[in-house]
């Protein structure tokens, strides 16, 4: 689908993936920064060009993409093993579980499902855990995160404006809470955006509507969120796959513990690593401590960016064969996305 997409609409790709602006008519001043940048485009155009762009896919939605752990809960990363001639039977007992938000079946001998575990209350994911493994007859393998170097899953495409515009600065000025517990009216805010804003001209307006709410208020606490980390970006959030990006790959590394605080900010600097994590190992089935996801539009792509991070651990210690391995994905099993409305109502109860 990348190879059908126009110089311009190349160009809000690479524009906004982040850094949207959140006025309350937020399509002018992002496409007056555009043509500030040689993009000839108005925001009528622009409110277009986005609206086509993610009704044919090539978005998963466009607004604001929700930090779910600062508003309470927690998500984790768990590894299990499913038997070959059982494996999707093995798949659907673990996805009925309305807390698994993700789950890929990836390459490895053994620990061939990794799924993502949303909960909003931390005490809730040994009672899933244990319900699973009793399910499936097999060990699940926890790995929470311990340190998170770099969150930032930006997918550029070939095209002008490969720069990102922020136009985060517009706006009311906000000052930060410093509170995680949401009011029972910044749970409705969050419960209406999850899922994306209307691609409208006036989409804080719209969600305002939806909640009967006033939009000064709306566009106050969606610029405070971002001020607070309650919200990582506002902007276009691209499909990576619609975009080429279609080797996905997840390498570990048993990075010694000694390094790792100055290993993480390294591989972080690579703009073609999305995700990075120091997690833990387990004695006996999982060596590695260190999780870089990286993207790439090829195999030849994707060999040679994992090069890339392998060359930068090597200025770290000296790396063997044997101290990382890279599991790719080969199937999305399921992909609902975390779910805030759980989270996010029990911690708005407790505040």
């Amino acid at each position: 689908m990348s190879e059908d997409l126009g110089t311009v609409d190349r160009a809000v790709l690479n524009a906004f993936q982040g850094g949207f602006p959140v006025t309350e008519r937020p399509f002018e001043p992002a496409a007056a920064a555009l043509s500030d940048h040689g993009i000839d485009i108005d925001a009528d155009e622009l409110l277009e060009r986005v609206q086509r762009l993610d009704e044919a896919g090539v978005l998963t939605r466009f607004g604001a993409l929700i930090n779910a752990e600062e508003i309470g809960g927690t998500a984790t990363l768990v590894a299990t093993h499913a038997p070959e001639d059982s494996y999707d039977e093995h798949a659907d007992l673990i996805n009925a579980h309305p807390e698994v938000a993700h789950n890929y079946e990836r390459e490895h001998p053994h620990l061939n499902m990794w799924f993502v575990l949303s909960v909003a209350d931390e005490d809730r994911v040994e009672a899933v855990l244990a319900e699973i493994e009793a399910e499936t007859g097999e060990a699940t393998y926890n790995l929470p995160k311990q340190q998170e170097f770099h969150v930032g899953a930006k997918f550029p495409v070939e095209g002008p404006q490969t720069q990102a515009i922020d136009c985060s600065d517009l706006g009311p000025d906000v000052t930060p809470t410093g509170e995680r517990s949401l009011t029972a009216d910044e749970l409705d805010l969050v419960l209406a955006i999850q899922d994306g804003l209307p691609v409208t001209a006036t989409p804080y307006a719209d969600v305002a509507a939806e909640i009967d709410a006033d939009v000064d208020w709306v566009v106050e606490t969606i610029k405070r969120f971002d001020a607070e980390d309650k919200v990582r970006r506002v902007g276009v959030i691209p499909n990576h796959y619609a975009l080429g990006y279609s080797e996905n790959g997840m390498t570990v590394w048993d990075v010694p513990d000694e390094v790792i605080d100055e290993v993480g900010p390294a591989i972080a600097e690579f703009d073609f690593v999305t995700h990075c994590y120091e997690r833990p190992r387990h004695d006996g089935v999982w060596p590695y401590n260190f999780f870089a996801m990286t993207h790439g539009r090829s195999e030849a792509e994707s060999e040679e960016r994992i090069g890339q991070v392998r060359d930068r651990m090597a200025e770290y210690w000296d790396v063997t064969e044997d101290d990382w391995d890279t599991l790719f994905s080969t199937r999305i099993l399921k992909k609902t996305g975390i779910r805030l409305d759980e989270r996010a109502r029990e911690n708005a109860e407790t505040a």
